[in-house]
């Protein structure tokens, strides 16, 4: 991705937030300058990954296949003795033709709820012994306190303020049902850790490739420098 098109997307993000009365922390309004003058005060933003995430999963067509996401708050799993929480918070912007890749998670369980806008669209499969999308099961899921089964591969649709939970080994993706415009989708989780528990069906990587064609606007999660001693 180029770093313009990225400065945009997090631009339009902002602007969609505020119409829809959503306010984030402070840190994700600090600019890279304000970022080098933080000390170890900011060590939590910087070990948990909180922030900006604007990803085209490696594909390079970021309306098509992307993701924005911002993670408000989460815990650690590798320094719990630092960070008690057990628990992590995201925004998912969804727009309209984009898809979120095949994946799912060794260690994390999640909510997603669709918090505003069109209705979120998704496509569900278990996964075999093997870590393959299983073909022939139907995936048994949990939307709002009801139990649901859902054929391999089957699709699930949420409106507004309908959420379902993804367990442990269950593929899934997900996009923007066509003409209903972007969703604003909540997620709910234990400690979320995009480095190690994604395991994606047939995906280049998590982090986009950037090309430096202007300088950044925000910075993403994994781009914060070193606390200022």
């Amino acid at each position: 991705m180029k770093r313009s098109e990225i400065n945009q997307v997090i631009r339009e993000t902002e602007a969609l937030l505020s119409e829809c009365g959503l306010f984030l922390p402070p840190f994700f309004s600090w600019t890279p300058k304000e970022w080098e003058e933080k000390g170890r005060e900011c060590d939590e933003i910087r070990d948990n990954g909180l922030g900006w995430d604007v990803t085209d999963y490696g594909c390079g067509d970021f309306a098509a296949q992307g993701l924005t996401a911002l993670t408000i708050r989460n815990g650690n799993t590798k320094k719990p003795e630092k960070y008690a929480k057990p628990y992590a918070e995201k925004l998912l912007i969804v727009r309209e033709g984009q898809v979120t890749p095949l994946h799912f998670h060794w260690y994390k369980m999640e909510d997603i709820i669709n918090r505003a806008g069109g209705t979120l669209m998704m496509r569900l499969y278990n996964s075999t012994e093997d870590e393959r999308p299983d073909l022939v099961s139907p995936v048994r899921i949990v939307s709002d306190g009801v139990v649901l089964s859902v054929p391999a591969g089957g699709t699930l649709a949420l409106k507004p303020g309908q959420s379902v939970t993804f367990t442990q080994g269950m593929y899934h993706t997900f996009w923007a049902e066509e003409g209903g415009g972007t969703v604003v989708v909540g997620e709910v989780s234990m400690c979320n850790d995009d480095n190690t528990d994604n395991c994606f069906w047939n995906t280049p990587r998590r982090y986009p490739l950037i090309e430096e064609d202007e300088a950044p606007y925000r910075l993403l999660c994994n781009e914060y420098p070193l606390a200022k001693e």
